[in-house]
């Protein structure tokens, strides 16, 4: 029991926190406990019998780890898993704080935590971690990374705790250089990606992983990868064979995420792995809250999309219908640096009815020279909100929501919704 105290103090402060913030209480809590009891978290990591098993990279953690998790507890394994805001270090203790024990420990057979791609490699070098997914390297956060390398050189520490097996994404140039050379001592690698056909016949861009400015390495033999896509219908081959499933939103980037998620229970569940069963789950999941997210808000459908960094912004803006009637785009505080947004082409977005957030202006801006109509435009949140609302139905699709994590965050709160750190996967 020596964490009790510690854990006692920090659900205290959680309860006194909600109570003045609806909906809030998850980040200070956490804060407070990794001040008190810093070495809780390698504790509860190094617990779970069949191990840590960890997703990252800079886009698409969320999403593939979901679709993991899922795989896995279909085959009756108990997993603890992260929400997908909490994927920092402050976000695990946090994590603690709601699903420990007095005595720190968490039930479950194993651990499946996506990770920040900044966090991972500080975390792992305390643990044992049995597997370990990397998704891609894109130009995320530069304020915070400078530069695409800084996290390729993060992604390798945390790939050198993998102790059973890595899993790889084929098509990321980025991650073929961090590898090219530095295999020794490295678990079995496992390769997935998109056939180049299908990548080619969806998206004129790709899936926006930064260009490493070197010669290309020659793709890797994958153990899987989609071969076909048709509207949200994806086909992946494997050495099981070929399944068919729906993803859970359209788009290709959605596609990347089923293949990582496939190959990575795969190798997770070894023999255990049955394929059919895997791709009936994915055929079910709903999507990640705010991932093409549609919910009802006051009876009233709404679909909400996720913008982090160009290439999500892109590729969510790619796969809009060319004729909705109703779209909001808000751009939040998290948004340090707003000309990253004259990176990204909108010109398949013929209006925006209600442009919002605290970057609302820059993104005004950068719409109204890229062409597009724009309607109110309103820093607060919450007036935007009942503004964009008030609009007629729709007669095209069903209302838009672009926005980014801080704005999710905010809106969520203001709509009564669960706030994103407390979603169970």
């Amino acid at each position: 029991m020596l964490y009790a105290p510690a854990i006692l103090i920090a659900r205290a402060l959680r309860v006194a926190v909600r109570f003045v913030r609806p909906g809030g209480g998850s980040a200070l809590p956490g804060l407070l406990l990794s001040k008190m009891a810093p070495r809780l978290l390698d504790k509860v990591l190094g617990s779970f019998p069949e191990g840590v098993v960890v997703v990252t990279g800079s886009a698409g953690k969320s999403t593939t780890t979901k679709m993991l998790v899922a795989i896995a507890r279909a085959h009756g394994k108990t997993v603890f898993t992260n929400p997908s805001t909490a994927n920092i270090k402050q976000g695990f203790f946090s994590s603690i704080v709601v699903s420990s024990n007095l005595a720190g420990r968490i039930a479950g057979d194993m651990a499946i935590l996506e990770m920040d791609e900044g966090h991972a490699a500080e975390i792992l070098g305390r643990i044992k971690t049995r597997q370990v997914t990397l998704l891609n390297v894109l130009e995320d956060q530069l304020d915070r990374f400078v530069d695409p390398s800084f996290v390729a050189t993060k992604l390798l520490k945390a790939a050198q705790s993998a102790q059973s097996a890595l899993i790889v994404n084929a098509d990321d140039q980025n991650l073929l250089h961090l590898l090219d050379g530095n295999t020794a001592g490295l678990a079995e690698i496992s390769w997935f990606g998109i056939d180049s056909a299908v990548e080619s016949s969806h998206s004129k861009r790709g899936l926006g992983e930064a260009p490493t400015y070197l010669a290309d390495l020659a793709r890797p033999a994958v153990q899987s990868e989609v071969t076909a896509l048709v509207g949200r219908h994806a086909t992946v081959s494997s050495p099981l064979g070929e399944h068919d499933f729906d993803l859970p939103n359209r788009g290709l980037h959605f596609a990347l995420d089923a293949v990582a998620a496939f190959e990575s229970a795969r190798r997770l569940l070894a023999a255990d792995f049955d394929a059919d069963l895997a791709a009936g789950v994915l055929n079910e999941l709903p999507p990640v809250f705010a991932r093409g997210e549609i919910a009802e808000v006051n009876g009233v459908p709404v679909e909400f999309n996720l913008v982090q960094n160009p290439t999500s912004f892109q590729l969510n803006l790619d796969n809009l219908d060319a004729k909705l009637d109703r779209v909001l785009v808000a751009v939040g505080r998290d948004v340090h640096d707003p000309s990253w947004l004259w990176t990204v082409d909108f010109s398949g977005l013929s209006h925006a009815d209600v442009v919002t957030g605290y970057n609302a202006a820059e993104i005004a801006a950068r719409l109204h020279v890229a062409g597009v109509k724009l309607g109110f435009v309103e820093e607060d949140i919450a007036t935007a909100w009942d503004a964009f609302m008030a609009l007629p139905e729709p007669v095209n699709g069903i209302r838009t929501v672009l926005f980014s994590a801080d704005v999710m965050r905010r809106l969520r709160r203001h709509l009564g919704f669960t706030d994103p750190e407390a979603v169970e996967r």
